[in-house]
């Protein structure tokens, strides 16, 4: 009886483990503290750290599994990338920049532990989200805080609607004039572009796939100095 006992209660265990985690505390929480704009309220979270912690203690339990979506994947894996650079800030709130932590180099640090792994923002976002998925547009999910970062939706990630909501965000920061200053025949655009180049293949035809005003095929192209300041207050 004992041994039936223990078998349920692992095979119960794993399958929590495997589990996906429910959204809506995430959700909630985004809705509460970041704008319609993506601006952060570090210092209102900070002040109630506990609804962010209970967030991530649900994230580090989570095992993802190869029987998910790839969409159910990803969607989890964007929005542990964001809420746990939210939770670094918050942390070291009040600061101006996330460059001043980890001397300029915080997302080589590996402080995020999901499914029992340790894990570095970097190790998410380049070991894990571009090679296993491939979708320039994540990059415009992914949030860095800072101001020349894509906004931050405020909203959760998720499977079902994870296309269209890609797809949403990238078609309002390209469109955005903060962060990319666009004519027919020149295009002074984000650094996100020159980074991460290599996800986006030809530069003017994606952006053209999302602009409203398209820009010529041979457009001169520069970059935008990028703004590391806090994304919020």
């Amino acid at each position: 009886m004992r041994k039936i006992f223990i078998f349920t209660f692992i095979f119960t265990s794993l399958n929590l483990a495997l589990a996906q985690p429910d959204y809506k505390s995430w959700d909630t929480f985004l809705k509460k503290y970041v704008s319609i704009t993506g601006d952060v309220d570090y210092k209102s979270i900070k002040t109630n750290k506990k609804e962010l912690d209970a967030i991530t203690k649900v994230f580090s339990t989570v095992k993802v599994a190869q029987s998910w979506s790839k969409s159910d994947q990803l969607a989890f894996w964007i929005n542990a990338y964001n809420a746990y650079t939210i939770d670094l800030l918050v942390q070291n709130y009040p600061l101006k920049s996330i460059q001043n932590l980890d001397g300029g180099k915080p997302w080589d640090v590996k402080r995020i532990t999901i499914g029992g792994k340790k894990y570095s923002l970097n190790n998410i976002e380049n070991d894990i989200i571009r090679p296993q998925f491939k979708d320039a547009r994540i990059h415009f999910a992914l949030n860095c805080g800072a101001k020349s970062c894509p906004p931050l939706l405020n909203a959760a990630y998720v499977g079902k609607t994870l296309d269209e909501q890609l797809d949403s965000q990238t078609k309002i920061f390209i469109n955005n004039k903060m962060f990319q200053n666009l004519t027919v025949s020149t295009m002074t655009i984000s650094k996100i572009f020159d980074w991460y180049s290599v996800d986006f293949g030809n530069i003017v035809n994606f952006i053209n796939k999302y602009r409203v005003n398209k820009v010529h095929p041979n457009a001169k192209i520069s970059y935008m100095e990028y703004n590391w300041a806090l994304n919020g207050k």
